[in-house]
């Protein structure tokens, strides 16, 4: 197994003590005091290039939450090392540090305690845009905390894709739209995005995962010519991010592209070749979800500035 940036080289006890041991690698500059709808913080250590969405300026550069919750679609190990180490105040510093890297938006996710650790860096004076993935209902999330905007999150959607159902997805979407947040579509499959946008439906954007895993075993046989029984765990292939980053391109709307490391299958050589990938491919008006692990390395400041590199070139 190669080294990747959000990976253990141990596991089992020797991975969850090496956690429980370990100190942050977080630089404490400054107080996050960056007003989330300007184009950049005073003293910000990085100046991310912003981009227009709704009524606000938001980083191109987007902090994902998968690995706040432990879901790092790569090894039940990861998982539980992520769960360990990312406490509620773990969570509030990273956010912070984003901030002072000036990423001003967050991919929040309604599940399990996370509303209550948004709620301690909000009350903390913490301050994000939030682009929320939403599973169920969006009423309570739009209550507590107003987000910017709401997507229905990809692995529902694309399970209603699968089974026939997506006017329920658009029921949902509806009720976003009353409720006055920016709707739209979360999707691992590109042609959901194309079936949204060849039906009109009432939507603001997207967010759109470049690898395709919720493939049912009936996709991966029609991909792979029928040489499989049965998938099993995660499979990312190299064709998939070029399919998803077209239909992309296609759509007039704003979409947020994620998992563009491949859930930690590309090594530390290959993140800066993914993100330039990512935005040679997408619109201007496009951002990308980035989740982080920062145990090891400070992947916050280290991504900021990759993409402030790589936007000041393009």
């Amino acid at each position: 197994m190669s080294e990747t940036r959000r990976s253990f080289l141990k596991a089992g006890t020797a991975l969850a003590s090496g956690v429980a041991g370990a100190a942050s690698s977080l630089r404490a500059e400054g107080p996050a005091e960056q007003n989330a709808t300007q184009a950049a913080a005073p003293g910000a250590l990085v100046q991310v290039p912003k981009m227009k969405f709704g009524n606000a300026e938001i980083s191109r550069l987007v902090l994902g939450t998968n690995q706040f919750y432990g879901f790092s679609h790569y090894s039940q190990n990861l998982d539980y090392a992520m769960r360990q180490w990312y406490t509620t105040d773990k969570i509030c510093e990273v956010l912070r540090h984003a901030s002072e890297c000036g990423i001003n938006t967050f991919n929040y996710v309604n599940l399990g305690r996370s509303n209550q650790d948004l709620q301690k860096f909000i009350d903390e004076g913490g301050k994000m845009n939030l682009v929320c993935q939403i599973i169920g209902d969006p009423a309570p999330t739009y209550k507590q905390f107003k987000p910017l905007a709401m997507y229905n999150q990809g692995e529902q959607v694309d399970k209603a894709f699968q089974d026939g159902e997506m006017d329920t997805v658009k029921e949902w979407c509806k009720k976003v739209r009353d409720l006055g947040s920016l709707v739209g579509v979360g999707t691992h499959k590109p042609e959901v995005i194309a079936y949204v946008e060849e039906q009109g439906w009432d939507v603001d954007f997207y967010a759109g995962c470049v690898y395709n895993r919720t493939r049912s075993t009936e996709e991966w046989k029609q991909t792979l010519n029928g040489e499989i029984q049965e998938m099993q765990g995660e499979t990312y292939l190299k064709g998939d991010p070029a399919r998803m980053y077209k239909v992309m391109r296609q759509t007039k709307k704003p979409c947020f592209a994620f998992k563009i490391f491949a859930a930690s299958r590309i090594s530390d050589r290959g993140i800066e070749p993914a993100l330039r990938t990512a935005f040679a491919s997408i619109k201007p008006i496009d951002g990308v979800f980035v989740g982080v692990w920062p145990y090891r390395k400070d992947e916050v400041r280290e991504n900021a500035e990759l993409v402030a590199k790589i936007l000041k070139r393009s």
